[in-house]
């Protein structure tokens, strides 16, 4: 996993995704790992914003990315809709409480 600022992840996402934007994760699934980019400095701003831990905005994106990674997607209202499900599950299970997802 790498933990960066928003510079450096909206270069990897411009480079492996053609997306020049900053972003909260990338993943990659790679030889059956998944491997992680998080902006530490959107979770910063994010957990803030909403009131809460960075460590639990931090879980999220892991969670997320890793959700990606498992082909869950978040394009369309319902794949969204299932992924923020799948986050809930996943975070309430571990203890991690970031309100509406």
């Amino acid at each position: 996993m790498l933990l960066t600022g928003e510079r450096e992840i909206a270069a990897i996402h411009g480079k492996f995704l053609g997306k020049r934007s900053g972003t909260d994760v990338i993943s990659f699934l790679i030889d059956g790992t998944v491997e992680l980019v998080v902006s530490v400095e959107r979770a910063r701003w994010e957990a803030g914003r909403r009131g809460h831990a960075i460590k639990d905005e931090l879980a999220l994106y892991v969670v997320h990315g890793i959700l990606h990674a498992c082909g869950y997607e978040d394009g369309s209202g319902e794949e969204r809709r299932r992924m923020r499900e799948a986050e809930r599950r996943v975070l309430e299970g571990v203890g991690v409480e970031v309100g509406d997802v």
